[in-house]
């Protein structure tokens, strides 16, 4: 990821064509034990919510501003630093070609009365253990990152 950085001054920007950066949110519940996932509408899996950086270098903040649009939870807290970071391919889309998402991760707590209500960017949001996000087909890096996640979250 350094590396990308210091050859794509752009980074920061979707219009790095090649790839950009990006923040996620674990959004944790409050009882520490599951987390909110996403059916992501245009990609059709089951995600963390995030998304792109747009200029803003503060990627913790990147990752919360996305879980409170995503979620509609208010009061999250996003914890620093990131606890994860994952680079990964997007599929070329319409107008888009394919590129990377270089992405930092970040555990959010979700307040105890946490009520989630999605947007047009998920089919649908739900909270899972890590035992549900196995059922739900959640791929490994979403899983590394729920193992992760989890275990720092209880020790917040």
């Amino acid at each position: 990821m350094l590396e990308f950085i210091d050859s794509h001054p752009t980074a920061l920007h979707r219009k790095c064509s090649a790839g950009h950066l990006t923040g996620s949110a674990l959004v944790v519940h409050d009882d520490r034990e599951r987390m909110l996932v996403m059916l992501h509408a245009k990609l059709g899996r089951w995600l963390q919510p995030g998304g792109h950086a747009d200029g803003e270098g503060h990627l913790a903040g990147v990752a919360l501003r996305e879980a409170r649009e995503e979620t509609g939870i208010a009061g999250l807290r996003v914890a620093v630093p990131a606890v994860d970071c994952d680079v990964h391919e997007i599929p070329e889309r319409g107008h888009e070609p394919p590129h990377l998402h270089l992405d930092l991760r970040f555990v959010v707590l979700a307040p105890p009365d946490a009520l989630a209500r999605r947007n047009a960017e998920s089919h649908e949001l739900r909270w899972v253990d890590l035992a549900g996000l196995d059922e739900l087909a959640g791929d490994g890096s979403l899983r590394r990152l729920a193992r992760i996640g989890l275990d720092l979250a209880g020790t917040l």
